[in-house]
């Protein structure tokens, strides 16, 4: 770990601007600097700061307020040029600029009460009691142990969220098994299973009625079973990949096929959930079993050639620290990555959405966060046994292991993802953070069999939940949806017809080629061996962090 640590600082260390684009940044900094000085004295209303922070009037309003913040907007422009510029090792760089982004994010004026005139003028307006209201609110959310999105004293699981009627068929100490009641007559025979991540709870896919992937499927006809991760705690704190994949995915298809009594499923990943999908039926394919008929892969990795800003986070000095303190190596053999720890990492990807507009709504402000379900889900958290998640950062994010036939074993067998040969859909959201899009279709270069792309507008999660029924954003699809996909990303791209709202219909017409014919709706959940024990969500959904 000293070795890869001195790495990491003689890196930094060799990073360097180029004399002559140093100084064509401070010349340009000179100029724009002294045109807004000379602007601001020319009165009143006569700087205007483009960006939403500071778009509320009082910042106009005031000219000592309206300069500083389009001096912190110059600055912060200028920093990110000479960040952009910087030259010398690749990961060193996005580092860099990955510090920058964050300095810059905390930095702004409109994070202090002393330089936000918006708030001190609520504060003035309100004769103090915003100002108490987020004190408030502040000693609330150091108490819950994290940053309030929204208003959590809304949402209930089970009640308001996670509401699609069913049973929990099944259950180990990994996970619970649901089944959901289904809305038509008839359905088709061949089930199917969603494999949600385990790093979130499962209702991302069942938040509500009008947005609830479930709900949609079901009232396509579909019999729909859903995995239902617990949540851990230290009974499961030495538990590891190869756990996740036997207990986990292997049973949930095994009990699917036997309860639906159906020889093959239609199976759904979701983030690591595709991961974990695509890993188990690429094992289970070594073994000469092949269990599901179709496979869809929502924003999910197989090949982690391109991380994206993720990878800032992961080095080599990084996951030996993770595998000594709570992997495999660490003095328990084991312990728990805390959801919190891994909930805050995720918001500082997008710093001034998910942190710094709450700090100045919540506490600067003193208004409570809306209500809102999809925030609701991202601040329910959830633990990752710490043998699991430091074989994830190893043999993915760090080695890029899980597409090199025969570099890693799971379950006993040398994985082989090329194994995977059956249709496959292949979803991508353009703007997604955490699994750039480019990444999601360097799939269709890994598995086996007729391929599908569908690329979405929007982000991680808002490019997913997104019904037809809104009529919102887009999708991008090949021009024939050929099965012929080309090697480069950019390349499908170019040929890609962009069409209006969501692509739920194009993933609902390709799964209904895969699921068989009809048949009478079942009349109760489960079977002999495999009975109701208690209604959806069940209880694994419900613990807490």
């Amino acid at each position: 770990m000293g070795r890869s640590l001195g790495t990491t600082v003689q890196s930094l260390a060799g990073l360097s601007v180029p004399a002559d684009e140093m100084q064509r940044i401070q010349q340009e900094y000179v100029q724009e600097a002294t045109a807004l000085w000379n602007k601001s004295l020319e009165g009143q209303d006569a700087l205007k700061p483009a960006d939403k922070r500071f778009s509320a009037p009082e910042w106009s309003a005031h000219p000592a307020a309206a300069f500083t913040a389009s001096l912190y907007l110059l600055n912060a422009r200028t920093l990110r040029r000479l960040a952009d510029a910087l030259q010398g090792d690749d990961k060193a760089c996005e580092r860099v600029r990955f510090a920058v982004q964050q300095w810059v994010a905390a930095s702004s004026p409109s994070n202090f009460l002393a330089l936000n005139p918006e708030a001190l003028k609520k504060a003035i307006d309100t004769r103090g009691s915003s100002l108490t209201q987020g004190v408030q609110q502040l000693m609330h959310d150091l108490r819950q142990g994290h940053l309030s999105q929204t208003d959590e004293s809304v949402f209930h699981v089970g009640q308001n969220v996670a509401t699609s009627p069913g049973q929990v068929v099944f259950e180990n100490a990994f996970f619970q098994l649901i089944e959901y009641a289904p809305l038509t007559d008839t359905v088709y025979e061949r089930p199917f299973l969603f494999v949600p991540p385990c790093i979130n709870k499962f209702y991302i896919l069942d938040l509500q009625p009008e947005n609830s992937v479930v709900r949609y499927l079901v009232s396509q006809g579909h019999r729909v079973f859903m995995i239902s991760w617990v949540n851990p705690d230290e009974s499961l704190a030495q538990a590891n990949w190869d756990d996740y994949i036997e207990q986990g995915v292997f049973e949930a298809l095994r009990v699917t096929r036997d309860i639906s009594g159906a020889d093959q499923v239609n199976a759904l990943g979701f983030c690591v959930g595709g991961t974990m999908l695509g890993t188990a039926l690429a094992t289970m394919a070594a073994r000469g079993e092949h269990p599901a008929a179709s496979l869809t892969l929502l924003t999910a990795f197989l090949d982690f050639s391109q991380t994206g800003i993720m990878d800032v986070f992961v080095d080599e000095a990084t996951v030996r620290m993770r595998e000594m303190t709570m992997g495999p190596d660490s003095p328990k053999g084991g312990g728990l990555m805390r959801g919190g720890d891994l909930a805050a990492t995720f918001s500082f990807l997008r710093p001034n959405d998910l942190v710094w507009n709450y700090v100045v709504g919540n506490y600067l402000k003193g208004e409570p966060p809306p209500a809102f379900d999809l925030l609701y889900w991202n601040s329910d958290s959830t633990n990752l046994p710490g043998p699991f998640y430091t074989w994830y950062l190893r043999n993915t994010y760090l080695e890029n292991k899980l597409v090199q036939p025969g570099a890693v074993t799971v379950c006993g067998e040398p994985l082989n993802l090329g194994l995977l040969d059956l249709p496959t859909f292949i979803y991508g959201s353009r703007e997604d953070h955490i699994v750039p899009w480019e990444s999601a279709y360097a799939s269709t270069q890994v598995v086996q069999g007729p391929r599908t792309f569908v690329l979405g507008a929007s982000g991680h999660i808002a490019g997913v939940i997104n019904p037809p029924e809104k009529k919102k954003r887009s999708h991008w699809v090949s021009g024939s949806l050929a099965q012929a996909l080309p090697d480069s990303a950019s390349a499908w791209l170019d040929a890609a017809e962009e069409r209006p709202g969501s692509w739920w219909p194009v993933w609902a017409d390709w799964l209904a080629g895969h699921a068989g014919r009809q048949v009478p709706a079942p009349k109760r959940p489960g079977n002999r061996t495999y009975p109701p024990i208690e209604a959806a969500p069940g209880r694994y959904v419900l613990r807490k962090a």
